[in-house]
């Protein structure tokens, strides 16, 4: 009875671990192979994609970072000449992720992204004062 239940047990976590490495094994055949044709404008499409991907987590990132900088100073743990600095040089890389973005990696209209800008021009660099 005890080996009928080894047995199981072995058969179950076989089943749990084909499950789930199934989107691990998929994503690294896509990698790898390419799939039918036209893989170069898929690769490319999937380039844009993950650059994309990485910019919004960059952005998302640097939002958070804007957000605890403000918590700190409002705690009391940043002094204001340190928290105008520190603000005005994230929002600078922050406007330079946003660029990125606009100049040609758009992101995806469903992100929900409130911050994304519906100007066209350059963005200029926050003033430090």
């Amino acid at each position: 009875m005890a080996v009928l239940i080894v047995l199981c047990i072995v058969v179950l976590l076989a089943l749990i671990v084909l499950v789930v490495g199934a989107p691990l094994r998929d994503a690294a055949a896509r990698r790898a192979g390419g799939g039918e044709g036209g893989s170069d404008s898929r690769a490319d499409g999937e380039r844009l994609s993950v650059a994309r991907d990485e910019l919004e987590a960059a952005r998302e990132t640097k939002y958070r970072e804007i957000r605890d900088a403000e918590l700190d100073f409002r705690t009391g743990k940043l002094s204001e000449r340190d928290y105008r600095e520190l603000d005005a040089e994230l929002r600078a890389e922050a406007l330079a992720i946003l660029d990125e973005l606009d100049a040609g990696v758009r992101p995806r209209a469903a992100s929900g992204a409130r911050s994304r800008s519906r100007r066209t021009g350059p963005r200029r660099r926050p003033s430090s004062d």
